[in-house]
């Protein structure tokens, strides 16, 4: 039964990321909020979006920015130092803790490294493979109204002849190039002020659009177009998400694949994108190592009204308690025992003797946000609580329901004649989030108070919405969903609408735990 259902989770991973679009009845989800036409990109990436137009503005050469020359740039050389001393890091730590399994470049190692050679190949480049709007983030930023991602992959291009069966060869890397979706004194195409309004406006207004490739692109980038007006000024950050490791199957193993994260935001005095800590990515070895630190970070989280945005999903975390990367492990599990980081933070998750929040604790916070009337909407128990604390983080996040520890691996359309109904841009996670992406990009249009809460990564907000009813989003096959026990107290309060639609039963991953996947009631 565990091979079935493996089985099963695997096939559900690699169609869970096809998109309501390729159904013939169905509206695109990402309509209005995201742009993966991939002759559009084609268009883009050659014209301003290219990343040698966004990262080097003022450069004389032309075509295409190669890894070669990519981090001669002096801005990128902390991203270089920075993502050479992860790699040193990774190794020295496999090492230690698996010395009799070796790693490195190729695959005569069990370990099978990131080639890290190819981030500065003259025959390799970030590629454009997708724009995503984020103006749901504008509770980070809200004279910024959210952002906009600029999100490329690494493609070698050596034999990029474009011909009928090419297929490019992609590495297993994105670089994220984030940028505000307002900048301080934007003025629209009347001379006045830009608003959060107009913005989103435009961005819907794509939604009903009937063109591709060149004439799309064009649209978007013209006056008052979605793209008009996104420039390397808007630039905040990058974030970078790499395979740093794959070990195959093998006698010892279930095979194993670990995702390096990384961010670095951008000075302007220095001209430099310098690292930074990832948003919300609590680290755990460092807080479990000083007390001190671990019992401030406590207070802090606890508190009623930081307890009501992590609920919501718009806490941020004070830079004091995050890591500077993030490894993320595939495949993992369901369980909340299972996924990384927050896993050890609560007692009686791992044997951690002295863990940061024990369930008195938690249990004290539930009842001290409700009797301070705080309605909450996700933690309704230990197990919601450390479920979403896991889930804000970037490790976490990745890990549920993404493609590999991709959310967002692209569009390729270096093919002749690219195909998304074989490469599959987006994962679950991605598509399964744009009912709420929409609902407030509309609200800010309609000059509403956007709601910028979310639900848990593994199952979407429905916002009223049954556009995701009977999908793999939310109760169809494939689905996640919890175990119901027939006796309603036995059901954790945090999971309890987490049912699968008529005909299919929740099937749990591990005899331990009552997290599955929707799958057909054959009982």
């Amino acid at each position: 039964m565990g091979h079935l259902i493996r089985s099963l989770l695997l096939l559900a991973l690699l169609l869970g990321g096809t998109p309501a679009s390729l159904a013939a009845d169905n509206p695109p989800l990402e309509r209005g909020a995201a742009i993966i036409d991939p002759f559009a990109l084609r268009a883009l990436d050659a014209g301003r979006f290219g990343l040698a137009r966004m990262l080097a503005p003022a450069r004389v050469e032309s075509g295409p920015l190669t890894n070669a020359e990519l981090f001669t740039l002096p801005a990128m050389g902390p991203v270089r130092k920075a993502l050479d001393d992860e790699f040193d890091r990774y190794v020295a730590r496999h090492k230690a803790e698996l010395p009799n399994e070796s790693i490195g470049v190729g695959p005569s190692f069990d370990f099978q490294l990131f080639d890290r050679a190819a981030l500065t190949l003259p025959d390799t480049r970030f590629v454009l493979s997708g724009i995503v709007n984020r103006m749901d983030r504008a509770y980070v930023d809200p004279a910024g109204c959210g952002e906009i991602r600029l999100i490329y992959r690494l493609t070698q291009t050596k034999a990029a002849e474009i011909g009928e069966a090419f297929v490019s060869p992609r590495l297993p890397m994105t670089l994220n190039l984030v940028l505000k979706a307002k900048r301080d004194g934007q003025i629209d195409a009347n001379g006045a002020a830009m608003t959060c309004g107009e913005i989103a406006r435009r961005w819907l207004a794509t939604a009903d659009l009937q063109i591709t490739g060149d004439e799309l692109a064009a649209t978007l980038t013209g006056k008052g177009g979605a793209l008009d007006s996104v420039m390397p000024e808007n630039i905040l950050r990058i974030e970078t998400n790499l395979q740093i490791a794959h070990a195959p199957k093998s006698a010892a193993r279930d095979f194993r694949t670990d995702y390096l994260m990384k961010v670095f935001d951008y000075d302007a005095k220095t001209r430099a994108f310098e690292e930074a800590p990832l948003e919300d990515e609590i680290d755990r070895a460092r807080l479990l190592a000083d007390k001190d630190l671990r019992r401030e970070f406590k207070d802090w989280l606890l508190n009623p009204a930081h307890f009501d945005e992590l609920d919501r999903g718009t806490v941020l975390i004070p830079d004091k308690f995050l890591a500077k990367g993030a490894i993320a492990p595939t495949p993992v599990g369901f369980a909340v025992s299972e996924l990384q980081p927050a896993f050890g933070l609560v007692a009686g998750q791992d044997g951690t003797s002295d863990p940061i929040f024990s369930e008195g604790d938690v249990v004290g916070a539930l009842r001290d946000a409700a009797e301070r009337g705080i309605k909450l909407q996700n933690i309704r128990s230990v197990a919601g609580f450390e479920r979403r604390l896991n889930d804000i983080t970037c490790a976490g996040c990745h890990q549920t329901r993404g493609i590999g520890g991709f959310h967002f691996p692209g569009v390729d359309w270096m093919a002749a004649k690219p195909s998304n109904t074989i490469v599959v841009p987006a994962s679950p996670h991605f598509f399964g989030d744009q009912v709420r992406r929409r609902d407030i990009l509309a609200a800010f249009g309609d000059g509403r108070e956007p709601d910028f809460s979310r639900g848990f990564s593994s199952r979407p907000q429905l916002r009223g919405s049954t556009e995701l009813a009977g999908t793999e989003y939310e109760d169809g096959w494939g689905a996640h969903c919890y175990a119901q026990s027939s006796r309603a107290s036995e059901n954790d309060p945090s999971f309890r609408s987490w049912n699968c639609a008529e005909g299919l039963a929740c099937q749990a991953m591990t005899p331990a735990s009552r997290m599955g996947m929707c799958f057909v009631n054959n009982r």
